[in-house]
């Protein structure tokens, strides 16, 4: 029987779980907004600890939400579309994987980002068909609803995003009486917390609940009381396009009780749910036998996620892949992984950077040969890419992305630095390429990753390193994107060591079979004025065989000296003309303020927005850059006056698809 690990995030531990994180009671003031959570109804006994609110959920109004501007997503969850699997190991239509991270203590995640590089900047979204943004604990809260530059980021890449429900054990502080108002119902019989519940995600705009019932002590009757709650969560939620996750935990006998396996003590809250994750205590014939028992409840053997925890050890967790995704026969369920933000957790202490991180979370995505393309079979971790089908969101244009991975060193603007602080904010997040990193040649590999030193911008570029004997392609993007007389792409791109050519791959076909590559024509990129060491080509795409549409996008380098360091700083596939320029916001505003602390509000910009970009304006005349968000709120933290300066000049700009950037709005505080 297999361990089970379950961290319950109390505030007295964050600062040991969350080293990149700061304590909230020293970062936090009276304006900075943070990730909501509840208590269903009932308050704990005493005070709550420094830095966290006890709320009730049944007592929570859309209209008394002072931070509902800061934590409602932005981005609609895009649709996606499976391209042809880069290897013949992945299947598409078998298993998928849903993440349960936790990406900070339950009362500690700040609604907009922080001031620190330090960050599960998740970009491997391609292989993630579920996010669960897990927290909760019996000292701050039990329902965690996720902050909004997770979901901008997800929805992106069109990945869906729950919020959670833990009613601990009683072990970690769990009540019964939390699990009672829980599925408490009105005087019509209906149950008022599933309203709650799917009226938070509605306004918050994520895409669901994950309900963990782990609170032992109940009998018959509150089992049929969480059964019917379920139920009509689900059946409110599906009418406003929800999803409901069951975690197999409490029984229908109202015990908590984890069984493994879908079967007989559990199917029912199975079929009132979505999915369900299967806890950890599986063995191989219970998961066969849950499949098959799926099957004949007309539902999907991959609508159940066979936990793998990846909390302790990452990607040297020993487990019996065979018995989830066998290489030679059809996958047996899907995969839930447990806490994969190990990835950053695990670096010791000056390894946190970001760089750091990217190169962990990619060992564990794409497996030890760090290509999707040639997975290792000799690895023991069977890294996602191995077995499941990537997907892509790349289907619209205009389209554009500068590589941006949601934290940084630095902020760039052209390739200038417009603020030298290190941030993370992951609604700010491009979106990244989904195969990280094929990397084509019949010479010697060079190194591709995401690097933070420089950037045209945002806070990363893409970099390719090394001392290449042939020529190079580099995949970036599975695309389907559509082709016009008029249709060009834009490469930015900068030379730091050696000598290449460089040429755009586009391919307007499917590769022939799984593996295959992609059949790329190549386009040269012809060298032109650079701007701060930059150049950009505007290449057009007429005259290209194929379907009408762009299938594949990629870079081919060819070494004429090395070794050589090449930078892609942004991409873009537009029609051709001058890009449009988004409208400007209106009535920017401060809204309140303490010292230092200010809360700002503005009305939207005309016209298709991608996110917002807030600069101060110094008394020399410069700009600094304070932040971007994908709302139309934003909190600023810590301001201090200039020297001689009597009050602070702001300018909010709207950014579109292409980077193009709006006239600003300004606004000024006096100090």
């Amino acid at each position: 029987m297999k361990p089970t690990r379950r961290t319950v995030l109390l505030a007295a531990t964050a600062a040991a779980l969350f080293p990149g994180v700061p304590a909230r009671a020293a970062a936090a003031t009276a304006l900075q907004p943070y990730a909501n959570y509840w208590y269903p109804d009932s308050l704990p006994s005493g005070t709550p600890g420094t830095g966290i609110t006890w709320r009730s959920l049944k007592a929570w109004r859309a209209a008394d939400d002072a931070d509902l501007a800061f934590n409602a997503a932005a981005v609609p969850l895009a649709a996606r579309f499976t391209p042809t699997p880069v290897n013949t190991t992945a299947r598409s239509g078998q298993a998928r994987i849903q993440s349960l991270v936790s990406f900070g203590p339950t009362s500690s995640n700040p609604s907009q980002g922080s001031a620190t590089s330090d960050y599960y900047a998740f970009g491997h979204w391609a292989y993630v068909d579920e996010l669960v943004f897990w927290g909760g604990s019996s000292g701050e809260g039990l329902i965690l609803a996720p902050n909004a530059p997770i979901v901008d980021a997800a929805h992106r890449h069109g990945v869906p995003v729950l919020g959670n429900i833990f009613l601990p054990p009683v072990a970690y502080g769990g009540q019964l009486q939390w699990t009672r108002d829980l599925v408490q119902r009105d005087a019509a019989g209906h149950y008022p917390l599933a309203t709650q519940l799917v009226a938070v995600a509605s306004a918050y705009g994520f895409d669901g609940w994950f309900v963990n019932a782990e609170t032992g002590g109940g009998d018959a009757a509150l089992g049929a009381d969480m059964l019917g709650f379920v139920r009509e969560l689900k059946s409110l939620a599906v009418a406003v396009g929800q999803r409901v996750t069951w975690y197999d935990s409490m029984t229908v006998s109202g015990s908590v009780s984890w069984q493994g396996a879908l079967n007989s003590r559990n199917q029912a809250f199975f079929q009132a749910a979505d999915d369900m994750f299967v806890d950890f205590r599986w063995t191989a014939s219970s998961l066969a036998s849950s499949g098959t028992l799926a099957g004949q409840l007309g539902r999907s053997r991959y609508e159940l996620w066979a936990g793998v925890d990846v909390e302790a050890n990452g990607w040297n967790t020993s487990e019996n892949w065979d018995a989830i995704v066998p290489r030679d026969k059809t996958h047996v369920t899907s995969i839930g992984l447990y806490r994969p933000e190990w990835t950053r957790n695990h670096l010791p202490s000056g390894q946190r950077g970001p760089g750091d991180f990217h190169a962990a979370d990619d060992r564990f995505w794409t497996g030890r040969s760090l290509d999707p393309s040639q997975p290792d079979a000799t690895d023991s971790w069977r890294a996602p890419a191995v077995s499941v089908a990537d997907r892509s969101t790349v289907s619209a244009v205009p389209f554009a992305s500068v590589f941006n991975t949601g934290h940084g060193l630095r902020w760039y603007e052209g390739g200038v630095v417009t603020s030298d602080a290190a941030w993370n904010h992951l609604g700010l997040q491009d979106r990244l390429p989904s195969r990280q990193w094929v990397v084509r040649t019949s010479g010697t590999r060079p190194t591709v990753s995401f690097d933070f030193a420089d950037a045209w911008r945002g806070g990363s570029s893409v970099l390719v390193a090394g001392e290449p004997t042939a020529p190079v392609t580099v995949d970036l993007y599975a695309s389907r994107l559509p082709v016009g007389v008029d249709t060009v792409v834009e490469l930015t791109h900068r030379i730091d060591a050696g000598a290449v050519n460089v040429e755009l791959a586009v391919a307007t076909a499917e590769p022939g079979s799984p593996g295959a590559t992609p059949p790329y024509t190549y386009l040269p990129v012809v060298p032109v004025n650079s701007v701060n060491g930059w150049q950009t080509m505007t290449m057009r795409l007429t005259g290209l065989s194929g379907t009408g549409t762009v299938n594949a996008l990629g870079v081919r380098l060819t070494a004429t000296e090395g070794p050589v360091k090449w930078r892609l700083g942004g991409i873009a596939v537009r029609e051709a003309g001058v890009p449009e320029v988004p409208g400007e916001a209106s009535d920017l505003r401060v809204t309140d303020a303490s010292g230092g602390d200010l809360r700002l509000a503005w009305n939207p910009a005309p016209g298709e927005v991608r996110h917002y970009t807030l600069h101060r304006v110094l008394p020399d005349g410069t700009r600094r850059f304070l932040g971007g968000t994908c709302q139309r709120a934003y909190f600023l933290g810590g301001l201090q006056p200039e020297q001689g300066e009597a009050a602070a000049r702001f300018e909010l700009r709207a950014v579109g698809e292409l980077y193009t950037a709006s006239a600003p709005a300004t606004v000024t505080h006096t100090w």
